[in-house]
């Protein structure tokens, strides 16, 4: 199914099957919502509610992912006919904001439970005239990428570009192999000691941001792309938390690295173009440089290797329920630390003519998981976030560890 251009009425299916992906999180979920989308932050004039529902209003029924709810009953997604703009589109105030409470809210604040389509857009007042404006959705309907074109054919006022689309090529037999073994590898006992914690429930964010620039500059120095940087400064931060506050060494950390699968044409369609690729970050590396060297000698592999191509195969080769179950084994808190995500949003959201400084891609915690880093690049601006529950209780010393990890390898 391809999206309708913007300005068109199109024609969307009624009901669209799940996908192996989106069953998966369907039951890894047992059903209930887990929350994810975008945040735009912004300084300068403050729209209106009544402005932003006037947008959306304009918009919403163009853009397929947006008239559908989900069927859980049916494992499917429904066609809604009317969309009541007022339900989906919300007001909050946050005077005594750190930087990072709208992302808090939207993590927090109930979503689903109704038979409207699963998504809402939050206008949300910050201290000093900033604000932010807040794409939330289902992850059962929507991936990450997905949720980026949304948010632009939703809310920006010349909404085009975005991340690039996906174009395959065939599996290689070293793809494939290596698909297996990461499969394999999740069924067996997965060491983490910093993030094996018994869970409290309660979902906590931090953030930091940088200039793209900085990332592109030590990848063009060491001949890596700004994904392994910023994966490599993770595992050297993991390693530098972890030593700090237990004197131990943590060994390599299995992660859930997703990659996307949209194509051109699927920008805005319901479901989860995506497949997931388990990493180990090398936290035991001695150096930011050592653990750099070791990403990049993944990455190129992986990327050789085609495995994107070869897990896409293994998920679409079965029927979808096997596939559906496998994925969960693969992306639940007994085998990973959690999901690494990385997602380049494009250039900036312009909204009423105000320009967002900065973007984040988050999502909610559910089947285990500890922790979720993502990066979200826009325009020259870095944001890394990690989404952890509160049981991880000095999570919070990883946005400056990963910011000092990156400074070392800044360094001639």
């Amino acid at each position: 199914m391809h999206a309708p251009h913007l300005g068109t009425d199109g024609g969307p299916p009624t009901p669209v099957p799940m996908g192996t992906a989106d069953l998966a999180y369907h039951l890894a979920m047992r059903g209930e919502p887990l929350p994810a989308g975008f945040l735009f932050a912004f300084s300068g004039p403050v729209p209106t509610l009544a402005s932003v529902r006037a947008r959306v209003a304009e918009r919403a029924h163009r853009i397929p992912a947006l008239r559908y709810r989900i069927d859980r009953e049916g494992r499917a997604f429904s066609r809604v006919e009317g969309i009541d703009v007022e339900r989906h589109v919300h007001e909050a105030w946050l005077p005594g904001d750190d930087g990072s409470g709208a992302g808090r809210l939207m993590l927090s604040r109930p979503s689903g439970g109704d038979d409207r389509p699963p998504w809402d857009v939050w206008l949300v007042h910050g201290p000093g005239g900033e604000h932010s404006l807040c794409y939330r959705t289902d992850h059962t309907l929507q991936d990450g990428i997905g949720a980026a074109h949304t948010a632009r054919a939703l809310l920006d006022d010349e909404p085009v570009g975005g991340p690039p689309g996906y174009h395959g090529g065939r599996p290689t037999a070293r793809g494939l192999a290596s698909a297996a073994g990461g499969l394999a590898a999740s069924f067996r006992h997965s060491d983490k000691p910093a993030f094996d914690v018994p869970l409290s429930g309660r979902t906590g964010l931090c953030q930091t941001v940088v200039p793209v620039a900085r990332l592109r500059a030590v990848g063009r120095a060491h001949g890596a792309t700004v994904n392994d940087v910023f994966l490599a400064a993770l595992a050297h931060a993991v390693g530098a938390w972890h030593r700090k506050n237990t004197g131990a060494a943590h060994p390599p950390l299995p992660v859930a690295v997703p990659m996307s699968v949209r194509a051109p044409g699927e920008e805005c369609v319901p479901g989860n173009r995506i497949v997931v690729a388990r990493v180990l970050l090398p936290c035991d590396a001695p150096s930011p440089r050592h653990a750099l060297s070791r990403v990049v000698a993944r990455s190129d592999g992986m990327r050789t290797g085609r495995l994107r191509e070869s897990l896409r195969l293994m998920q679409t080769a079965g029927p979808r329920g096997i596939g559906a179950r496998v994925g969960t084994r693969v992306v639940n808190g007994r085998a990973v630390a959690g999901p690494v995500s990385s997602v380049n949003f494009g250039t900036a959201l312009v909204h009423q003519g105000n320009a967002a400084r900065r973007s984040v891609v988050w999502s909610g915690l559910g089947a285990g998981i500890r922790c979720l880093v993502t990066l979200t690049s826009q325009h020259d601006t870095a944001c890394l976030a990690v989404i952890h529950d509160e049981a991880l209780t000095t999570a919070d010393e990883l946005p400056d560890l990963w910011l000092a990890s990156l400074l070392e390898l800044e360094q001639p």
